[in-house]
């Protein structure tokens, strides 16, 4: 990795930071030199002085104050400002007048505000028609929904009740939805009549009509109009019209204040190693931890307009919308990111006077492969900070943006989880941009890299661990009374010690700046060495005729492992000797001999979960001839099939066979 920096931030924005302003007043306080890597530690040591700064500055005002900070030992018995009540909807509606606090556009062009005084009216709205639906706090709420304001409304209205809102996004399969909605058994459900992706309507109707049989628990479906207000809805049971359920009410809600740990959020694993987990969030933790990374590591203002590209069926919407907590405006997309084509989020970025734009590293890889150099073809000047997220973010693409996009901002990879409803590692408006690397780990996160013995290492790959409590670790889990499952998932890899693992593969450089090799448990072990499979992706992937790859570990005969790469090729790209070989000698020249996969082959497509992950280890499954535990998981499960037999059929094993292009 280089060691000269990418981008450096101007004196007087660092200067003037949300962050710079709190280390002064920190460092004045409590004496220490106002520094970054003095504060991190100071966060880490004296973490119940930190967190409450944290809600001072973010001016979270508790109805009922808390009896400490922080109460109890460990990572497992820590309890967060006990005694303290409040409540998540009401901070993010505190703001008033009629600047937007939602700005939606749809792929097919349809585009609404909602300024704060319509958001707060309409989640009052919303809150009385769920009064009168029977719920009350602790019940659950659920969301079929697409990314639009009624989306929103009805999160708000729920957690506004001290009840629990849980979503998945339409995409989802019929089983999909049943195994997550079907083990929390919400009260409502609010779905809309259909949505659209790439041009295409799909209807939701039928799908909710046959779900409502085998969710029992719902009482009540309210259906969203978004492209078809007249849709026929007799066929789903219970089911009533947004228009009609919303019922008459003040203009805000009556907010049911509740402790610190009270469900907010219900949260899901991704499900595609067998029924996924429902992870319980807290009203508290979720809202101290996203405020935290807004204002500090992103340094967003009120009145900054802030977009990332994401579904209901993903974290990203929750920590989305938490940037109204802060005053600032939230820019949502519902469809197809690239649909007409790549230009489109960059369109609606250049129209809004977006400040803050997060994607994924896939969409600014498109964007790439198409040639499109956003900066130079649309207006960001607004735009200071760019977010990515789902997956590493390769040195290249670094290049890209910056090159592409704008020279002056602050490009954040940040990297954390549905688990913890935020990040591990982000960005920071004091810190150097350096190529391929998140610039640091979040305040008052003990984030380490652990080598094979457990000890912490500086400048070698290791386990991601977070070696103290923080506010947004998860309440827990939903059906897990007596916390086993819970512990199972992040504390029992280091038996001896309460540290949680998170299962990412990383390594912290010499600068505090942090490189993700991938999960831990997809890296790869060839004779021995570790390695990552971010390592390999960054390469192959820069290939022009490679469109997206996949590559996993299996094992051999002799104990050890072959690696097989996966290649999704662009169209009329035919796969044969030559080709395997240029792609094996790029891998060589990129990384090393050790990282040439033993397997190279081409494969129709490559498959996701719903919310954008690679699914190293279904493709694995698939490989050892063992089932997938859950392809109703999966946003492509078709793809799979193309795995089926494919070493057998493709040539001779090492990478000479010939195949089709993809």
């Amino acid at each position: 990795m280089s060691s000269t920096p990418l981008w450096v931030p101007p004196h007087d924005r660092a200067n003037n930071s949300q962050m710079a302003e709190l280390m002064r007043a920190c460092a004045a306080r409590f004496g220490f030199p106002a520094e970054w890597e003095s504060f991190r530690k100071w966060a880490i040591a004296q973490s119940d002085r930190f967190w409450t700064e944290m809600m001072l500055l973010a001016k979270v005002k508790p109805s009922e104050p808390a009896e400490a900070a922080r109460a109890g030992e460990g990572m497992l018995n820590t309890r967060w400002f006990p005694g303290l009540k409040l409540n998540y909807a009401r901070h993010l509606l505190t703001r008033d007048g009629d600047s937007p606090a939602i700005i939606f556009e749809h792929e097919s062009g349809l585009r609404r505000e909602l300024s704060w005084i319509d958001l707060r009216r309409a989640v009052a709205q919303c809150q009385a028609g769920l009064r009168a639906a029977g719920v009350t706090a602790g019940d659950r709420v659920a969301g079929f929904m697409p990314n639009v304001p009624e989306t929103i409304i009805a999160m708000l209205a729920t957690t506004a009740s001290g009840a629990i809102w849980s979503s998945c996004s339409p995409d989802f399969g019929r089983q999909g939805v049943l195994d997550r909605f079907g083990q929390i058994e919400p009260k409502v459900l609010f779905t809309a009549e259909s949505y659209a992706y790439n041009g295409r309507t799909i209807d939701c109707v039928s799908r909710v009509a046959e779900m409502a049989t085998a969710l029992p628990s719902v009482e009540r479906i309210v259906v969203v109009p978004l492209l078809n207000a007249d849709a026929d809805i007799t066929s789903i049971a219970n089911a009533v019209r947004w228009g009609d359920f919303l019922t008459p009410a003040d203009d805000a809600p009556t907010y049911v204040e509740v402790s610190f740990n009270h469900p907010l959020f219900i949260m899901y694993s991704s499900g595609t190693t067998g029924i996924p987990k429902c992870i319980v969030h807290g009203h508290g933790g979720t809202l101290i931890q996203i405020l935290k990374e807004m204002m500090l590591h992103c340094d967003v203002r009120p009145g900054e307009r802030v977009f990332y590209f994401t579904t209901c069926g993903w974290m990203m919407l929750n920590w989305l919308v938490t940037a109204l907590g802060v005053g600032a405006t939230v820019v949502l997309y519902e469809g197809a990111p690239a649909f007409p084509d790549v230009t489109h989020l960059w369109r609606l970025a250049e129209r809004e006077r977006v400040n803050v734009f997060g994607a994924s590293p896939k969409y600014l890889a498109a964007c790439e492969k198409a040639e499109f150099a956003p900066g130079r073809e649309c207006d960001l000047s607004p735009l200071r900070a760019v977010l990515s997220t789902v997956s590493p973010l390769a040195p290249e693409q670094f290049d890209w943006v910056y090159d592409n996009v704008k020279s002056d901002l602050q490009l954040s990879s940040i990297s954390g989880g549905t688990d913890i409803i935020s990040c591990f590692m982000l960005g920071n408006p004091l810190l150097p941009v350096y190529r391929g690397q998140i610039q640091c780990r979040g305040l008052g996160m003990d984030v380490q890299a652990w080598d094979e013995n457990g000890k912490p290492v500086t400048g070698s790959k290791g386990e991601l661990v977070c070696a103290a409590p923080f506010p947004s670790q998860p309440v827990g889990f939903w059906n897990d009374p007596d916390g086993a499952r819970y512990r199972a998932a992040y504390f029992e890899h280091y038996a001896d010690r309460e540290v949680w693992r998170h299962g990412d593969f990383i390594e912290i450089t010499e600068t505090g700046g942090i490189i993700v090799y991938g999960r831990s448990d997809a890296t790869l072990n060839p004779g021995g060495v570790r390695i990552g499979t971010a390592e390999i992706y960054r390469i192959v992937e820069a290939i022009p005729e490679v469109l997206d790859s996949i590559v996993v570990g299996k094992p051999s005969a002799d104990n050890d492992v072959e690696v097989c790469l996966f290649l999704k090729l662009a169209p009329n790209v035919q796969f044969n000797t030559d080709f395997a070989r240029r792609v094996r000698d790029a891998i060589t020249a990129g990384a090393t001999r050790r990282h040439v996969p033993r397997h190279i082959r081409a494969v129709p497509d490559i498959p996701y979960t719903i919310s954008g992950k690679k699914v190293e280890l279904a493709v694995l499954n698939v490989l050892m001839g063992e089932p997938v535990a859950n392809r109703d998981a999966l946003a492509n499960p078709a793809s799979l099939d193309g795995f089926v037999g494919v070493l057998e059929r493709n040539g001779n094993g090492n990478g000479n066979g010939a195949h089709g292009g993809a």
